[in-house]
């Protein structure tokens, strides 16, 4: 008979555990849908003007926050992709470009001091 009350005690108490886990992820979720829905109804009261002063209409302003997003998505990922060629010590296009360029302007004095020494040698 104690065995019995013991397990039916367990059990219960396990349930119990699962249903406070269950309404602490409840809360949980509410509270992340109260923040994003004041971050949301701050996005559609804010007051944004056009070039010409005028009050932009909700999905102008979605389209403009959309495409700051985005901006800003590229800027970032642009960041770390030089952070990474860095990293990683990939050459970057500019980099090569820059290469290039200084390699023709070496070959450019290389060849102006052979005409020199050609010169100086033609002399003696």
């Amino acid at each position: 008979m104690r065995t019995k009350t013991i397990l039916e005690l367990l059990t219960l108490s396990t349930s119990l555990y699962h249903l406070a886990k269950e309404t602490q992820l409840i809360d949980r979720f509410n509270e992340i849908s109260d923040k994003g829905k004041d971050s949301l109804n701050h996005f559609a009261s804010e007051k944004l003007t056009d070039e010409d002063g005028n009050e932009m209409e909700f999905i102008d302003k979605v389209i403009f926050k959309t495409a700051q997003a985005k901006q800003e998505l590229e800027d970032k990922i642009e960041e770390l992709i030089v952070k990474f060629y860095q990293k990683v010590n990939i050459a970057h296009t500019d980099e090569i470009l820059a290469l290039k360029d200084q390699l023709e302007k070496c070959d450019q004095a290389i060849a102006l001091l052979e005409a020199r020494v050609n010169h100086i040698e033609a002399k003696k």
